[in-house]
């Protein structure tokens, strides 16, 4: 007798039946699905690099720079003699990029881009988790998380720096990494993430020793890790700049001689540089959030505040030191204190509801106001960011007209035989970058070459719309095609916006 599909026997795993329920494109998506942070950074440098066509950025000062380095390392010719400041973890990136030519530009601001994009996310990740471990309100720390997530792109000058492939804010998404590495329980991932940041900031170096102390402690396994850490650390810091020919003490030799560093009243006026970097509402919040963790004995809020104290007890030290203390040194201090600021946001929205209903809605409208009053100082620095966004386009174009200006009177090569580039500082490490020179090897002050020195140079002054270039101190070993170079200029005009090359008269 037939057996009827009702007692039917169950299929067998492997009969083909199974491949029929789950075709393969349903079986590729599920091994998606199994890895979703691949697929976030994914869409991350995605779109990361649209971000970066449209803005038609280009990297500040610092970054062309380390672009050099990378350029240099593999041809055996580094010399960190110029600026800027030694920094390693740019280091990691641009010489293996060096090996792409021209192409490592790019790929340094698409990895720049990318990795300070992450940081809002890491910042959402730390609020949402401390605020659902701690209230089970979904809702309310989704909102934490996206209130810490925007505060922190809202720092002032933030979105400049990281259109500019500026390292800084890359710093702060591996610093807010490795709290979130750790609160999820994965402390190789927070160790590595901590190590990163402190070849970047020395600030964090403090922080990478408490660390390695407890980890060492808790999980023995990872001694031959933490030591591996710190090796590297000091090869990187202090070895690197040995094997270039340099004082291993080079990039604080560098920092010290910032124009930028306060001359007096450095304890208030590096914190006053740290209050400028937010809003009142955000360091409201912040406070809020670090009372709360008193009255909940929240030891995880309690600690990543003090991290933000920390940092900034560091920071003040290195200023009476001698060292700049500018705004951006700052930023990891400003990410975590926001973080408290989301929790705080959080908490807001749920504490109360013990009290009464009455009490709730207090909280409800203690946030709307923050985010309300938020909303004026997010205004000013769309405007700002606005207006800084022209002024990179234009400096962009200006650097492109500099590297057409190079290869219309003959190439790198030609330019210096006939004498050592030179331009206003504000353009030596670009200047670097297409003449293929380490960065002190490039004049930065033209009128002390031009009067007080007898070398060779070859000058490139910027004009509103191209370049001119003058060459002084000229001598029968250069090329007599060089005098060619003097009073040549190449500029773009309405009516001839491809460029062309001309001759002063």
């Amino acid at each position: 007798m037939l057996t009827s599909p009702k007692n039917a026997a169950p299929e067998q795993p492997g009969d083909g039946n199974e491949a029929r329920a789950h075709p393969p494109s349903s079986r590729s998506a599920r091994r998606l699905l199994a890895y979703p942070w691949v697929i976030v950074g994914v869409l991350l440098v995605a779109f990361s690099t649209g971000l970066l066509l449209w803005a038609r950025t280009s990297p500040g000062f610092d970054p062309y720079g380390w672009l050099v380095w990378g350029y240099q390392t593999l041809r055996l010719n580094l010399n960190l003699g110029g600026a800027p400041s030694w920094k390693p973890v740019t280091f990691l990136f641009t010489v293996p990029y060096s090996i792409f030519g021209h192409l490592s530009y790019w790929l340094w601001m698409v990895t720049a881009i990318s990795i300070a994009l992450a940081g809002p996310i890491f910042a959402g990740r730390i609020v949402y988790k401390v605020v659902l471990d701690s209230s089970e309100e979904r809702w309310a720390a989704i909102v934490g998380a996206v209130f810490a997530g925007l505060c922190l792109l809202g720092i002032v000058q933030y979105t400049h720096y990281w259109l500019s492939a500026q390292s800084d804010p890359m710093l702060v998404t591996f610093f807010l990494a490795a709290v979130d590495m750790h609160l999820h329980r994965r402390p190789r991932w927070a160790l590595a993430f901590l190590w990163l940041s402190s070849l970047g900031r020395p600030e964090t170096w403090p922080f990478l020793a408490l660390y390695s102390i407890w980890i060492w402690r808790e999980i023995p396994k990872t001694r031959r890790l933490v030591v591996g850490a710190w090796v590297l650390l000091a090869f990187f810091w202090f070895g690197v700049p040995v094997l270039s020919g340099n004082s291993p003490f080079v990039a604080g030799q560098l920092a010290e001689n910032s124009p930028r560093m306060l001359h007096s009243g450095k304890i208030i006026g590096t914190i006053d540089r740290f209050r400028a970097l937010t809003y009142w509402p955000v360091k409201l919040a912040a406070g809020i959030g670090v009372l709360l963790a008193l009255w909940r004995r929240n030891r995880v809020t309690l600690v990543i505040a003090g991290m933000s104290a920390l940092w900034m007890v560091i920071e003040v030290a290195f200023a009476l030191h001698g060292f700049p203390g500018v705004p951006r040194y700052m930023f990891e201090a400003a990410g975590a204190m926001i973080v408290v600021a989301g929790i705080g946001v959080g908490w807001l929205l749920t504490e109360f509801r013990r009290f009464s209903r009455l009490a709730q809605l207090a909280g409800v409208a203690g946030v709307v106001a923050l985010v309300g009053f938020s909303v004026p100082g997010a205004l000013a620095q769309e405007h700002y960011e606005h207006k800084d966004l022209i002024h990179e386009r234009a400096r962009t174009a200006e650097i492109h007209r500099l590297d057409a200006t190079i290869k219309a009177l003959g190439g790198y090569k030609f330019i210096r035989s006939c004498g050592d580039p030179t331009s206003d500082v504000e353009y030596v490490s670009v200047l670097a970058w297409y003449t293929k020179l380490d960065v002190g090897y490039v004049g930065h002050r033209p009128e002390y070459m031009i009067t007080d020195q007898t070398k060779p140079l070859v000058l490139f002054t910027a004009l509103f719309n191209g370049w001119i270039v003058h060459t002084y101190h000229q001598t029968a070993k250069q090329p007599a095609t060089c005098s060619r170079l003097n009073g040549a200029y190449w500029i773009v005009t309405p009516q001839r916006p491809g460029g062309f090359l001309g001759h002063q008269t």
